[in-house]
């Protein structure tokens, strides 16, 4: 199998880094993503679509086959758009903790409570959504190296990517994927996605620990993806 890995909002590949050894010493390819904007891609003007493009041509550059594509957070939305567009380069779709796309919205649509922050927050700095602050991952089942880890290595999220809308051709529950709800960031999905696991396709799995998996327990997280890439192979 071929993993590609996409973390969330401010973050780039190598927030992976604890997580691919694992996948890789069981010999699967793993391909950590950067989306466009982000980390050593600062400066790349970005919006959603262009996040969708960045994930697809990694997959047609490689000519990956017998994909699991990994989308957390906002990476969710790139993630669900790109795994419709690959066809049966597709093996699996795995949503870590994340936001999923649906036809016509955007990420600030899909969360009414936070979208006039958001947006203000973006007006204010120069188009983009600044990193969270220390305090912000309290909770979270992280150590205090792994948020500073976290906070050292963020860098501001292209606002266009959270304001444009997705774009789906059919429904993503057709799609073969896996849900992982981090506990410390709510006991239950979101309505969107809690929609999406009645599909038979969709499966829930849970994970005791906060919104960022990858550093909190990336070798549990390891675990479940490589389990997913031995069902997704039978």
């Amino acid at each position: 199998m071929e993993f590609v890995l996409v973390a969330g909002a401010w973050l780039g590949s190598w927030a992976w880094d604890e997580v691919v050894p694992d996948l890789r010493a069981a010999g699967h390819g793993t391909h950590p993503l950067t989306l466009s904007g982000l980390a050593e891609k600062q400066g790349i003007e970005a919006g959603q679509q262009t996040h969708v493009r960045d994930i697809l041509d990694e997959i047609e550059q490689h000519d990956l086959r017998n994909v699991i594509l990994v989308g957390h957070s906002y990476s969710g939305i790139p993630v669900g758009q790109a795994a419709e567009r690959i066809g049966d380069r597709l093996a699996h779709v795995v949503f870590v903790d994340s936001n999923v796309p649906a036809n016509g919205e955007s990420f600030v649509s899909a969360w009414p409570s936070g979208r006039s922050m958001v947006e203000a927050s973006i007006a204010n700095n120069n188009g983009f959504w600044p990193p969270l602050t220390a305090p912000d991952f309290a909770g979270q089942g992280l150590t205090d190296d792994q948020i500073s880890r976290i906070v050292t290595g963020s860098t501001p999220h292209p606002g266009a990517a959270l304001t444009e809308p997705a774009v789906l051709t059919r429904p993503l529950s057709d799609l073969p994927a896996t849900y992982i709800k981090c506990l410390l960031d709510g006991d239950e999905p979101n309505p969107d996605v809690a929609a999406l696991l009645t599909s038979p396709h969709w499966h829930l799995i849970k994970m005791n620990t906060g919104h960022w998996p990858m550093f909190s327990q990336p070798n549990e997280l390891a675990q479940i993806l490589l389990e997913t890439a031995t069902q997704s192979a039978r």
